[in-house]
């Protein structure tokens, strides 16, 4: 019973957070149950993002990045989440129904497959909203034409299969609460230079799409 009246409390919390861009707000990187490499980016790719969002949007977000897991009640302090990996994910029925709640409170997930979890997040995704499907965004969704435009949706940072980038959403009562980010590998752009030796104006718009995506989490 306590443990379930702190969760409510955090929820009616989160629903009256709002957050905007002039306040201090942590940003998290998903550890999930699986095998697959959650820690992918660890060291440099979302910390570059928060650094490049406080700079060109304006921002005021921690620089450093919290790690929470699935099921943690500390999932309902963070308001935006990312997700990447090489491979599988499993979510516990719990810690799917802890996802599902953050998501309907209020909370944004950015899934950016960085090879070879396409399968395993489309099904752990399934677990959260079984009712509710990916779709695929047109590229005149409000995501691709924040501070920077992208007509064309997502960057193609790195090849994988030769497929083009695509970009894939679900919703919560027509709020986009989850976007998932496939065949771009945005967070290995968001990497320093040194790390996938990727050219200069690659990385440029992988932070300039990450920058678009926090921008509409926060103000859509």
């Amino acid at each position: 019973m306590k443990k379930l009246l702190l969760l409510l409390g955090l929820i009616a919390t989160f629903w009256a957070f709002a957050p905007s861009p002039d306040q201090n707000v942590k940003f998290g990187l998903l550890k999930y149950s699986g095998g697959g490499d959650w820690y992918s980016n660890r060291e440099t790719s979302l910390p570059n993002l928060i650094s490049f969002c406080n700079q060109e949007l304006g921002m005021n977000i921690d620089p450093n990045q919290v790690i929470v897991e699935v099921g943690s009640i500390d999932l309902f302090n963070i308001p935006f989440v990312h997700m990447t990996g090489h491979g599988n994910v499993i979510f516990s029925d719990d810690e799917a129904e802890n996802m599902r709640k953050y998501l309907e409170a209020g909370g944004f997930l950015h899934i950016d497959d960085n090879y070879g979890m396409d399968k395993f997040v489309r099904t752990a995704m399934k677990q959260v909203f079984p009712s509710k499907e990916f779709v695929e965004l047109p590229f005149s969704h409000p995501i691709y034409h924040q501070k920077y435009k992208f007509s064309n949706g997502l960057p193609k940072v790195h090849e994988h299969d030769g497929k083009p980038a695509q970009g894939f959403g679900i919703f919560v009562e027509d709020r986009l609460v989850c976007f998932y980010s496939s065949e771009s590998d945005l967070g290995d752009g968001w990497e320093d230079q040194e790390v996938h030796n990727d050219p200069e104006p690659v990385r440029r718009k992988a932070l300039q799409m990450g920058a678009n995506i926090v921008q509409f989490a926060f103000t859509q």
